[in-house]
């Protein structure tokens, strides 16, 4: 299955995406939709369209998650263009929910960096609550999959050795447009997809999943060991090689740069850079 938070008629509505336009899933967005015991069986049987597919534009595909980890130097190809050894443990930080916008809405540049930097990325949406997973438990409590662009101000993450200052600012970090169950994946729970992001048409990054360190199960087993994970939380799993800060000399977003975040079978983001004046 996909399924979507969009906008139409002025309104967020959780949908089903199917082939003949969208069905209304009965509550505002994804996040709550999945809030609900039941929603893998209120999903399947929704078969009816309530919308065509033209009328609605995707929206945050989780507005309001209870957490959002994100996972650093997680391929191993980004991990050798950083110069770092692998990890023996996933490296750790998080967004705040006000970082995130829709598959299509503009990524804000703030006017305090020069240095905006691209990260496509595999997200996991929790779909049931879960504490101390083991594999098995851990499985179940995936929902599915989405994109994710960790968009970074690099000059703000390097000025201590904590990240969080540069990778939550507002109105930066595209996720959806749909979540997509595992079962539509090669793969399954540890999806083996190609994985690409490009700036203005040139591809920047190209890899495959499969080159993950830690794959999503064992990052719900490891994460859910220290929080519990709730349905609509996001973990979003780590970049592979190709960022603007790893170049030399390093490139980064500019105002106007149309950037396209792309997993084969989980979906396409297109997001247009605009300065922080054009959302005031």
């Amino acid at each position: 299955m996909k399924l979507a938070t969009v906008r139409v008629n002025g309104v967020t509505r959780a949908v089903k995406v199917a082939h003949d336009g969208v069905i209304d899933l009965g509550t505002s967005d994804l996040g709550e939709f999945l809030a609900q015991p039941d929603w893998r069986h209120i999903a399947a049987s929704a078969v009816e369209p309530s919308w065509s597919a033209t009328t609605v534009v995707p929206a945050t595909l989780i507005p309001r998650p209870s957490k959002v980890v994100c996972v650093g130097l997680n391929y191993r190809t980004h991990i050798a263009e950083m110069g770092h050894p692998l990890p023996d443990f996933p490296t750790l930080f998080a967004k705040f929910p006000d970082a995130l916008i829709g598959a299509h809405e503009s990524i804000v540049r703030p006017a305090e960096t020069t240095r905006l930097d691209w990260e496509v990325e595999l997200a996991v949406v929790i779909g049931d609550t879960v504490r101390r997973a083991d594999p098995a438990a851990a499985e179940a409590a995936i929902a599915g999959f989405t994109v994710f662009n960790d968009v970074t101000c690099r000059d703000w993450q390097s000025r201590t050795s904590e990240w969080l200052q540069g990778k939550t600012w507002q109105s930066t970090t595209p996720v959806g447009p749909f979540l997509v169950t595992p079962d539509e994946l090669s793969g399954g729970v540890r999806p083996k997809v190609d994985i690409q992001l490009r700036v203005n048409d040139e591809v920047m990054q190209s890899a495959n999943t499969a080159d993950l360190v830690f794959d999503p199960v064992e990052l719900v087993t490891y994460i859910s060991t220290i929080v519990t994970l709730h349905p609509g939380d996001i973990i979003a799993t780590g970049t592979p090689a190709g960022v603007g800060h790893a170049r030399n000399p390093g490139r980064y977003l500019d105002l106007d740069d149309e950037v396209v975040a792309e997993i084969h079978g989980v979906g396409r983001q297109r997001n247009h850079v605009v300065s922080d004046s054009a959302t005031s």
